[in-house]
């Protein structure tokens, strides 16, 4: 979750732009003065947009699952209202936003209207609300619907450090689906195998090439799995990673390891990653950078000590540095860097598994200012990814290839360098001490 102080920085940086800004997608109008989550509808399409009560569009398809007060929790899809056809897929598609910029991406996202139930996300079944959204959640391409509100959806645009930016949110009614949604055959299967376990259903998709957005989408509203509940879409992403991932590291640890020492470069939305892979065992680390004018640079100590680099002001010039990493072992403990490491961590096992090779993988992640809006782990991913699809550079040295890290990350090396630790573990484990322990996101289900 973002800090106070963290949101404090957005909006001051928000302040700095124009008094207003139109967002033209949505006819809404960002009055600068307020918190950076606020928006103000424009007057002349303020009727026509947003005052009425009952709206017809289509939903990406997207459903979003929250998650405070849980078990109680606001649940729903996404729609944009007076549009259909397969181009508002890209409302809810990050291969969509590869090439957009961030207030495109925010104008995008705040056209979308959150219609909404509150339920107990552990007794969902029988609601034919949350029925119909399942209906929606099923289908791989966008699904017209149209939603009578209790009132006029209330216009906020609320931003997240895992999640994409929400914008306007309304309870529902009533809610009527228009079209038949196009359910792919492999989910049907899926879906309707009541008895196979969450973890092997979310892996039996992947391989199915199912999007991970989709398979989120079906985690999120309980379609999976042998004990059926609404998931927060927050968990569901971060679950979906960690389960793909966990069984991408079984895979290679037959492989062979990678023959010299690969430095992969790229970044996306002002996230650059420097990706370091060595012909060692499986092992994976992820430091975190956040440069002083970033909104990311979050002074405050963590819980973990042993993962931070401490700063006593928030005036401190000094980077915010973070660091976590794994063995060939299962984690059993969410990381402290949270979604952003399970997002990194992904891309490298798929990289890994495409070469049919294994590696020690260190990734190092700097978030610059111009990332001035947190969009989602979905930045992390795509950005590590982005930098996996470059040419690397080979090395004959660890040191050669530091040397070259050294000219791409802005932040001085003395700041983040110490944090590599498994640069400094001497004694590896043999694969017959490791054992496998399930995914701390998923549990029995």
């Amino acid at each position: 979750m973002l800090t106070n102080h963290t949101k404090k920085v957005i909006e001051k940086r928000v302040n700095q732009e124009p008094k207003k800004k139109i967002l033209p997608s949505s006819g809404l109008t960002q009055n600068t003065r307020k918190p950076h989550n606020s928006l103000y509808i424009k007057e002349d399409v303020k009727k026509e947009y947003i005052e009425k009560a009952s709206t017809f569009g289509a939903s990406p398809p997207s459903i979003f699952i929250g998650q405070r007060g849980y078990p109680q929790i606001n649940a729903g899809p996404l729609l944009l209202p007076e549009r259909r056809g397969r181009t508002v897929a890209s409302y809810d598609s990050s291969t969509h936003w590869l090439e957009k910029s961030i207030q495109e991406i925010i104008e995008m996202r705040s056209s979308l209207i959150h219609s909404k139930i509150t339920i107990n996300a552990k007794r969902p079944m029988g609601n034919i609300l949350i029925e119909k959204t399942q209906e929606i959640a099923l289908s791989s391409d966008p699904v017209e619907i149209e939603v009578l509100f209790e009132k006029p959806p209330t216009l906020k645009l609320q931003f997240d450090d895992i999640l994409t930016p929400l914008g306007p949110s309304g309870k529902i009614k009533r809610l009527n689906i228009t079209e038949n949604p196009i359910v792919p055959r492999k989910v049907d299967a899926v879906v309707s195998d009541t008895d196979m376990p969450a973890t092997e259903a979310i892996n039996e998709l992947y391989r199915a090439k199912i999007s991970e957005d989709h398979i989120t989408r079906l985690l999120s509203t309980g379609l999976l799995g042998r004990r059926r509940r609404l998931v927060p879409t927050r968990w569901s992403i971060t679950a979906t990673d960690d389960t793909i991932a966990r069984e991408l590291i079984k895979e290679i640890q037959d492989y062979q390891e990678v023959t010299e020492i690969e430095v992969y470069s790229g970044e996306l939305l002002a996230n650059h990653f420097e990706i370091i892979l060595l012909p060692k065992p499986y092992a994976f680390e992820l430091v975190e950078i956040w440069i002083s004018e970033s909104i990311w640079n979050q002074y405050k100590k963590k819980k973990s000590e042993d993962h931070n680099i401490k700063e006593d002001s928030p005036k401190s010039e000094k980077p915010w540095i973070g660091s976590d990493r794994e063995d060939h072992r299962n984690r059993k403990k969410y990381s402290p860097l949270g979604g952003g490491y399970y997002a990194a961590r992904l891309p490298v096992l798929e990289h890994l598994q495409a070469k049919q090779r294994r590696a020690t993988a260190i990734a190092i992640r700097e978030v610059r200012p111009d990332y001035w809006a947190p969009l989602g782990v979905w930045v992390v991913r795509e950005a590590a990814r982005n930098a996996l699809k470059n040419p690397p550079k080979t090395f004959e040295t660890l040191n050669q290839a530091l040397r070259h890290i050294h000219t791409k990350i802005i932040t001085p090396h003395k700041h983040w360098q110490p944090q590599l630790q498994l640069l400094k573990e001497q004694n590896q484990r043999r694969i017959t001490d490791y054992t496998e322990i399930g995914s701390p996101f998923i549990g029995k289900c």
